[in-house]
């Protein structure tokens, strides 16, 4: 029984090396993907309009500053101070809105390069199935990969997703 539990843990680890190993280029992959392209355009254009919106508030603002410089020494102190009030309103509007298109334009890029990501995941798995790897490692996220015991399945994984 010993001999028996001795042989299965000596050849355990050689079965191990038996298995494939794939290894994929993910960013590769990504950059070819006519959706990452797509969004990259969407997330641009989406951007400049929030940097249109902003760059007018900004404007908006200065110019009400200016007015404002000009005429405080001859306004009486309640309008004044109206005045300030809300150009401090302003200000903060601008700054809410600035950080509330930052969100919106995180929140845009997560769902796309999400959708992104799941095509790619699919299709990874499909060629590790039809290809009977036990690992498909994206190269560049492990420290190092030994790419003599690997297989690079990239080209593989861009045939599935109809890339050239």
């Amino acid at each position: 029984m010993k001999r028996l539990i001795l042989i299965a843990l000596v050849l355990a680890p050689l079965s191990l090396f038996a298995q494939k190993i794939g290894v994929v280029n993910q960013a590769e992959l990504i950059q070819a993907m006519p959706e990452y392209s797509a969004a990259q355009t969407e997330l641009q254009n989406t951007a400049k309009q929030y940097d249109d919106e902003l760059k007018r508030m900004q404007e908006e603002l200065q110019k009400k500053a200016e007015d404002f410089d000009k005429e405080s020494a001859t306004l009486p102190d309640a309008i004044k101070t109206r005045r300030q009030n809300e150009l401090q309103e302003m200000y903060q509007k601008i700054q809410t809105y600035a950080q509330d298109a930052q969100q919106n334009m995180q929140q845009t890029e997560q769902e796309k390069m999400q959708a992104i990501s799941q095509k790619l995941t699919k299709a990874i798995e499909e060629v590790g199935a039809a290809g009977g790897y036990a690992f498909i490692l994206v190269d560049g996220s492990m420290p190092y990969i030994n790419k003599s015991v690997c297989t690079d399945v990239t080209p593989q994984v861009k045939s599935k997703l109809g890339l050239k």
